[in-house]
């Protein structure tokens, strides 16, 4: 019985595949310039410079990616599950996350935690002595837009108003696991990131 549901379920999916294929195929004979319908495939390298380049942003960004120091700016509650990241349980060091007391060593920055106008000029301060490339992670409510304490005269409604942020951690505050899907997007970011390339079609 529970074979019979089963094969009956692929063969569902399977028939439901097959017509949203055929949709698109209609679709795309009908608007051949249409951008939106065509499949996006990667543009392949188009001579032997382009290949070389490409497998070095490749080598480089996974350099990049599997060695991470941020500096730890914890400024409030946040800071307490972002030192939790880096315990036993979740254990960061093993993806090559090892925190930085020095800006001049870091590539990362988590800010977690309420910034406050008081605090703000140390921050960028922090910022810009971090060395190029430098990426922001901005950690929960506080840090993305003032949180609780939005209308307070004393507190800055979000960090990117202060330093450019790469990803938005939300919560109040954010569990272990929100931050390291943070730093997973980070990554992902960075593996897209145009190093080479760029210099090259200059």
């Amino acid at each position: 019985m529970a074979a019979r549901q089963s094969m009956k379920i692929l063969q569902r999916t399977y028939s439901t595949l097959r017509k949203s294929d055929e949709a698109k195929l209609s679709l795309a004979k009908q608007f051949p310039k249409s951008q939106a319908i065509a499949p996006r495939l990667e543009q392949k390298p188009s001579n032997t410079a382009e290949y070389v380049l490409t497998s070095l942003d490749q080598i480089v960004n996974w350099a990049r990616q599997g060695s991470l120091w941020p500096l730890s700016f914890g400024l409030a509650c946040c800071a307490i599950e972002m030192m939790q990241t880096s315990m036993p349980r979740y254990d960061q060091d093993r993806l090559g996350i090892i925190f930085r007391a020095s800006p001049r060593q870091s590539d990362v920055m988590i800010v977690a935690g309420t910034v406050t106008n008081k605090m703000g000029p140390a921050l960028r301060q922090c910022y810009d002595q971090m060395p190029e490339p430098r990426w922001v992670i901005s950690m929960g409510s506080c840090a993305n837009g003032g949180g609780y304490y939005h209308y307070s005269y004393s507190v800055v409604r979000g960090v990117d108003r202060i330093v450019p942020v790469d990803v938005y951690v939300p919560g109040c505050p954010p569990t272990p696991e929100a931050l390291l899907y943070g730093i997973f997007q980070l990554q992902k970011k960075q593996r897209a990131t145009k190093i080479t390339r760029m210099w090259y079609r200059r």
